[in-house]
């Protein structure tokens, strides 16, 4: 199935950008009256009818709209720190957008070598996941800020329909990590947040200001893993919970 991505949609019409047009027409050998498929990054597929096949700018005229197509039953946002290497973070965002999840926010954290991140990239790659994965919503990619200001930021989302879990390594008598599997297992609302350290871990500062905020601390089992594997074994844990 071939699926096109569009934002530029407005009484009836889809207009594809030059790098989408340039894929349908010079690529894809498509000519006016030709049904196409575009996602419009919100949720929803639209199925149209190519009126205009210019390889700068694709017209297509929406003959039926899909609602909701490929979505998930509940809202993940990821809270993930920027490995080293930008390439294992690109993989990380890859494949927790095949599986599913709402939200991206870079978390720089006390012990990260990486301290920016540039976000364009990451989108361009959810977009290409979203359409390979056959989902017409694209996860949001929000600006890198500190482990503690995203703390701050939701230290008021105390609602028990939003469940905020943060992992990592060490043991902590006063706040003993339990297993993601059996925290979300017990969970029945839908509203997901994950906070994934650096590759040095979340300090013990970050820590405690998480637990303060309602934060859960958790564990992904006995296996020390990366920053990228953990994140992507965290989105795969809510992906199962609510098959």
């Amino acid at each position: 199935m071939e699926i096109f991505f569009s934002r530029d949609i407005d009484g009836g019409i889809c207009r594809l950008d030059q790098d989408e047009s340039g894929h349908c027409i010079k690529v894809l050998r498509h000519r006016c009256m030709d049904e196409i498929s575009i996602i419009d990054g919100s949720g929803t597929l639209h199925r149209c009818r190519i009126i205009s096949d210019s390889h700068k700018g694709v017209e297509a005229e929406i003959l039926e709209s899909v609602p909701d197509w490929g979505g998930h039953p509940y809202r993940l946002h990821m809270a993930v720190c920027p490995t080293k290497n930008n390439d294992r973070y690109e993989w990380f965002a890859e494949k927790a957008c095949e599986m599913g999840f709402d939200e991206l926010t870079p978390v720089i954290g006390e012990h990260s070598e990486r301290k920016v991140l540039k976000t364009q990239r990451v989108e361009k790659i959810l977009v290409s996941a979203s359409k390979q994965s056959l989902k017409a919503a694209v996860p949001a990619v929000n600006e890198p800020v500190s482990v503690k200001e995203f703390i701050r930021l939701h230290s008021g989302e105390n609602d028990p329909e939003t469940l905020k879990l943060m992992a990592y390594c060490f043991e902590d008598e006063k706040a003993p990590r339990r297993s993601i599997k059996e925290v979300l297992e017990g969970f029945e609302g839908k509203d997901i947040i994950i906070m994934i350290g650096p590759e040095g871990d979340f300090s013990r500062q970050e820590a405690e200001a998480a637990l303060e905020a309602g934060f859960i601390p958790v564990h992904l089992g006995p296996s020390r893993l990366r920053t990228e594997t953990a994140a992507v074994t965290a989105v795969s844990a809510v992906y199962f919970r609510y098959l």
